[in-house]
């Protein structure tokens, strides 16, 4: 089974199509997943041996020991591979120890590469706006940490698309570097990103790295119209995590079942490649719990949707629209 790989935006590198979310790395967080070194340890080895070259993280996520324990994982193996963390949200009681103000960068930054342990974080991110920093203070603090070779690509996280076009338009302005992708919340029940993010991403060269692929579990085969949700799952315990019409997801989740038995394969598996069907996607970060969840979500790239199964799951729950398409189609030459 060989691990497809694509170009990550408009850089000169190469990532591989899935990538390793590491929320579940660490032990302060458990209403996300406790996950201690040495099963981290496994869930990476057995990335690498996969052909996974991509590793996602956050400052943030159990206030550092994600990094830590992702850092630990892969070792003398850190060259090999692409890692990616973010800045921006509250790590202490401190004043400013938070935002994307210059100060919170620059000491984010130091802190991530020692929690790491590497010199260079290859795609540093902000985790989401900031509307209390001028996004030219943010750039210029990003740009440096480029320049000081502290990073090598910069990336936004759960922008807005005028968010994202400003900060895009304030890079090349001033003559800063620019964000390279959009790590955006996408999957086939949840599909906002198709309104103006995804035509942006393409239009401007940035690579998309959707979160949460399963829609947090819903689109993992646990859940089934006319049966109780599982117990201990996130969903049962957070009724408010990501809200989407569950009746119509329901739906998906049939027909992604049927298309999954036609190709033997899972649920999970016709969810993530509905996703690596999707352009402008570049790389899918899955968040595997356990060894288990991480050898289904591997055997999605053994098999491929048609184009006729990417177009049936489209037309269950399209994503909303600004304008009607016959007045859109009035604008369209080849219509």
């Amino acid at each position: 089974m060989d691990m497809p790989r694509r170009r990550l935006g408009s850089t000169g590198i190469e990532v591989s199509r899935l990538c390793l979310g590491t929320m579940t790395f660490g032990s302060q967080w458990p209403f996300i997943a406790i996950t201690r070194q040495q099963e981290a340890n496994d869930l990476v080895d057995r990335c690498l041996e996969a052909g996974i070259d991509f590793f996602d993280t956050a400052d943030v996520y159990s206030n550092g020991e994600s990094e830590e324990i992702l850092g630990k994982a892969l070792g003398k193996r850190r060259q090999q591979v692409i890692l990616a963390t973010k800045v921006m949200q509250r790590m202490s009681e401190a004043p400013n120890d938070a935002g994307l103000s210059r100060h919170h960068i620059l000491n984010g930054v130091d802190a991530s590469l020692r929690r790491l342990g590497t010199d260079t974080i290859d795609l540093y991110q902000v985790h989401c706006w900031d509307a209390r920093t001028p996004i030219e203070e943010t750039l210029r603090a990003l740009d440096d940490c480029v320049r000081w070779g502290k990073v090598r690509y910069l990336g936004a996280s759960n922008f807005a698309a005028w968010q994202l076009m400003q900060a895009l338009a304030v890079s090349e302005r001033a003559g800063l570097a620019r964000f390279v992708t959009l790590q955006p919340l996408y999957n086939a029940v949840m599909r906002d990103a198709e309104l103006e993010l995804l035509p942006l991403c393409k239009d401007q060269g940035l690579g998309v790295l959707p979160w949460s692929p399963l829609a947090g579990g819903f689109l993992s085969g646990k859940y089934r119209r006319g049966a109780s949700p599982p117990q201990g799952t996130r969903r049962a315990v957070e009724k408010q995590f990501l809200q989407f019409d569950e009746e119509r997801g329901l739906d998906v989740v049939e027909v992604l079942a049927a298309i999954a038995t036609a190709h033997e394969g899972t649920v999970a598996q016709a969810a993530l490649n509905w996703l690596l069907a999707k352009e402008p996607v570049t790389s899918v970060i899955i968040g595997a719990r356990d060894r288990r969840q991480l050898e289904d979500n591997l055997e999605a790239v053994r098999w491929q949707l048609s184009p006729a199964e990417v177009a049936r799951l489209d037309a269950l729950m399209p994503p909303p629209r600004l304008y009607p398409q016959w007045f859109l189609s009035m604008f369209d030459p080849e219509a």
